[in-house]
């Protein structure tokens, strides 16, 4: 007989019960936990055959644990998990962010609403540290995320924030009216992030443009005068350049975090090449659609704020653009689809949906991230009893936790090809079944578990 996890109660506990106990009393305590943390709680599952790393997911909320759970479950390859729920990292005041930052595993972790409530001495409140990225990328060392799609790559440097997010340090100078903002980028973590941008656009032959404000933004102007530095001796060439070398403007400033960096920093990079080109991040969205519509592979370096804008282009954009063909087929009356055009043309961005990203760490494994979007919307809809709302609603599709689940274990393990093609067997099964008519969420949970043979089974 097969055992099933009861997510449906899983989710009820999370609404209005105890949910770190009831996992609890489903997984089983490691032993396996970071250094310097001893009573980190971390759970571990799966089947531990075949000599298989494990890789470090991050417990959270709603259908980015459900889904987890669910996806761990059908797979049962070998796992450990960080209690991250909201209530529970609350409680903990933001402990399981240490823990999982601080785990030299391959690590999964799902970006989820910023404003969930929690209980605080019986009155509701936002969890502490809202959605716990930016402290959970502090506390793991973080200096930057890579998000393919499509033709377009982008490097977003993190923490790179040009405005202040300390409360007690933001002011407005009555006399002036001048905005006091705080610098509160790590310049260290700016120059690893610089340096696997050019890494990358070496690498691949892509074309390396900037997307910065090195005249508004102070921040803006070390990160664009680092990246001047770090060229420097180098093959690359820069067919467009700033107004200012950033350099030569902030060169106290930049020397004094070089001298902070390894003495062996920059070894190597002699023979690295590529085309680089520095534009003003405003502008660099609208050469981003260009890049786009002319499939120009291409690799973005920008900041926290301004990439976090670009990537959000990078998802949006296809369906408009979609939709803008389909108005000209249809004047031209050319009676084609645009989705079967699109494919023709060799576009493979369809909304954004399917976008992975990576965080790089300054020491330790790297961390897969995803955003699940209005998947706490649809958890409710399934606890509500009518998870399409009458047919209104499609039910939830759990295939980004499947395809995450395949690209962190195969970077967990590389070279390992049975687990590989393993893998992309079950996504096969997946998509066999959810291909046609979406099915509903535990009727899926179901048919996977009768299709899927567990990992070492």
């Amino acid at each position: 007989m097969t055992d099933y996890l009861d997510l449906v109660n899983i989710a009820e506990q999370e609404q209005s019960g105890d949910l770190f106990a009831t996992l609890d009393g489903i997984y089983k305590r490691s032993s396996r936990v970071p250094e310097g943390f001893p009573n980190a709680v971390i759970w571990e599952g799966g089947n531990d055959t075949g000599n298989i790393q494990p890789v470090a997911h991050a417990f959270t909320d709603m259908f980015a644990l459900n889904g987890t759970l669910m996806a761990l479950d059908v797979l049962g390859l070998p796992f450990l998990g960080v209690p991250m729920m909201a209530q529970y990292r609350h409680d903990q005041q933001l402990a399981p962010l240490d823990w999982f930052g601080n785990l030299d595993y391959i690590s999964l972790k799902w970006s989820t609403a910023g404003d969930f409530m929690v209980d605080d001495n019986g009155k509701k409140v936002v969890v502490a540290g809202k959605s716990g990225n930016a402290a959970l990328r502090t506390a793991a060392g973080v200096y930057c995320n890579v998000r393919p799609y499509g033709s377009i790559t982008s490097v977003r440097c993190m923490p790179c924030l040009p405005y202040s997010q300390d409360k007690k340090k933001f002011s407005v100078d009555p006399a002036t009216g001048i905005v006091h903002s705080e610098m509160n980028t790590p310049g260290v973590r700016i120059a690893y992030a610089a340096r696997q941008f050019l890494r990358m656009v070496h690498e691949s032959g892509n074309i390396g443009r900037l997307a910065l404000k090195p005249t508004q933004a102070q921040e803006d102007a070390i990160n664009a005068g680092i990246v001047r530095w770090l060229i420097e001796g180098t093959g690359f060439e820069l067919k467009k350049r700033y107004s200012v070398d950033a350099y030569a403007e902030h060169r106290e400033r930049i020397d004094a975090i070089v001298a902070l960096l390894p003495a062996d920093f920059k070894d190597g990079m002699e023979s690295w090449s590529g085309d680089l080109y520095e534009h003003i991040a405003d502008t660099n969205y609208g050469v981003l659609l260009h890049d786009m519509m002319q499939q120009t592979k291409v690799i973005v370096y920008a900041t926290d704020l301004d990439g976090d804008r670009l990537t959000d282009l990078m998802a949006d954009a296809p369906d408009a653009l979609r939709a803008w063909g389909q108005m000209v087929l249809n004047h031209v009356e050319a009676e084609r689809d645009i989705e079967e055009v699109w494919a023709d043309m060799g576009f493979t961005m369809k909304n954004g949906k399917d976008m992975t990203s990576v965080m790089y760490r300054v020491t330790g494994a790297p961390i897969f991230e995803q955003t699940l979007g209005s998947a706490d919307a649809m958890l409710l809809r399934l606890l509500d009893g009518d998870e399409t709302v009458g047919g209104v609603k499609q039910p939830y599709d759990p295939r980004i936790h499947f395809v995450l689940i395949k690209q962190a274990y195969e970077a967990a393990n590389p070279g390992n090809t049975a687990l590989s093609d393993w893998l992309a067997q079950q996504l096969d099964i997946f998509d066999a079944i959810y291909g046609g008519d979406r099915p509903r969420y535990i009727d899926g949970y179901k048919a996977l578990k009768a299709a899927i043979t567990p990992w070492g089974h």
